[in-house]
C-alpha cells in the first residue's frame, strides 16, 4: 500500500472563534498552525484565509503572506489553495487565486446546497476554472460532495482540461452531500476510474471514522478545524497538529507509512515550484 498523504485544512470558511478560540484566522496564526502541523507529519495545506473582520476572502494578498511565512520557516509543504473563499456564485473571481500558481487548488466539480446557501458550479463554470488551472499549471484537487461530481469531474477531463493521475477529495457528512459511512465511501471509491488518487473527508464527529476506513481502504486523508473542532465529543482541539499527530499514530499502528511532501509530490505527479508572491 502507497504511503498515507495528510492533508491539514486548519481555517476553512464557516468555523470562527465563537466555535472554538484556538481556530487560527490571521495569516500568522494560519502560517503557525500549518507549520507545527508539517512538522507533525501532514505533506498537504489546504488553505482558506480571513479579512480583518475574520470573514472569509480571497484576497491573494493574504493567500501570499502565508506562503511568505511558511517559506521563512523553510517548511516544503504543499500549497493547496481553496477557490471557494466565501465566493458562491461567480467563478471569475477564483482566477486570481489561481494564478498565484500553488501546486495545489480546490475544484468543486458541482452545483450544491451548502447550509444555507447554494454553491453555483454549472458546466461552463466547470470548464472555465479547469481551464485556468490548466493555464496556470495548477493540479485540481476534485473536491466531490457526491457521486454526480466524480462524472462532472471526468466529463471536463475527457475534453482534456484536467490531466491525470486525478486526485478526487471525498467529503462526505457536510450537510448537501453524501452523508458519511463506510458504506458511501466504499461506493465513492469503486466509482473511480483505474488510476485515480483519491483523499477523504469526514465532516464534524465522522473525521475520525472515514479517516480510519480511508487508511484501511488505501486512500489518504483530510484533518483540521475546517472540518472539526472537537478532537474528541465534548474537548475542543487546541492545534491543527493535534489532528494530524493522531492520523500519523494511527497509520502507523494499521502498519501504513506516512508521506514526507516530497513523497505526496511523486504519488500526486506534481511538479515542485513556489507560489508567486
Amino acid at each position: 500500500m502507497e504511503k498515507l498523504i495528510i492533508t491539514v485544512a486548519p481555517t476553512g470558511d464557516f468555523a470562527t472563534k465563537e466555535h472554538t478560540p484556538y481556530l487560527p484566522t490571521t495569516p500568522q496564526e494560519i502560517a503557525d498552525s500549518i507549520y507545527e502541523s508539517w512538522q507533525a507529519g501532514a505533506a498537504i495545506a489546504h488553505i482558506h484565509v480571513r479579512n480583518e473582520d475574520e470573514k472569509p476572502t480571497l484576497e491573494a494578498a493574504k493567500y501570499q503572506e502565508v506562503v511568505r511565512l511558511l517559506k521563512e520557516k523553510n517548511c516544503d509543504i504543499i500549497i493547496n489553495f481553496t477557490t471557494a473563499g466565501g465566493e458562491l456564485k461567480d467563478v471569475t473571481k477564483r482566477f486570481p487565486v489561481v494564478e498565484l500558481q500553488p501546486e495545489l487548488a480546490s475544484y468543486d466539480a458541482g452545483s450544491f446546497n451548502i447550509g444555507p446557501n447554494v454553491f453555483i458550479h454549472t458546466p461552463a463554470m466547470l470548464e472555465q476554472l479547469a481551464e485556468k488551472m490548466l493555464e496556470n499549471d495548477v493540479k485540481p484537487e476534485l473536491e466531490v460532495f457526491d457521486v454526480g461530481m466524480i462524472h462532472n469531474a471526468l466529463r471536463v477531463a475527457k475534453k482534456g482540461l484536467i490531466k491525470p493521475p486525478f486526485f478526487f477529495q471525498f467529503v462526505l457528512g457536510a450537510q448537501g452531500g453524501i452523508p458519511a459511512s463506510t458504506e458511501n465511501l466504499m461506493f465513492m471509491k469503486n466509482s473511480l476510474p483505474e488510476g485515480a488518487i483519491w483523499s477523504a473527508i469526514g465532516a464534524s464527529k465522522d473525521q475520525l471514522m472515514i479517516n480510519t476506513m480511508s487508511i484501511l481502504l488505501g486512500g489518504h486523508v483530510r484533518v483540521g478545524m475546517e472540518d472539526a473542532v472537537y478532537f474528541n465529543k465534548g474537548e475542543l482541539a487546541k492545534t491543527n497538529a493535534q489532528f494530524v499527530k493522531r492520523i500519523v499514530d494511527l497509520s502507523h499502528t494499521l502498519g501504513r507509512e506516512v508521506a514526507t511532501p516530497d513523497e505526496a509530490r511523486n504519488i500526486l505527479g506534481l511538479k515542485v515550484k513556489s507560489v508567486t508572491i
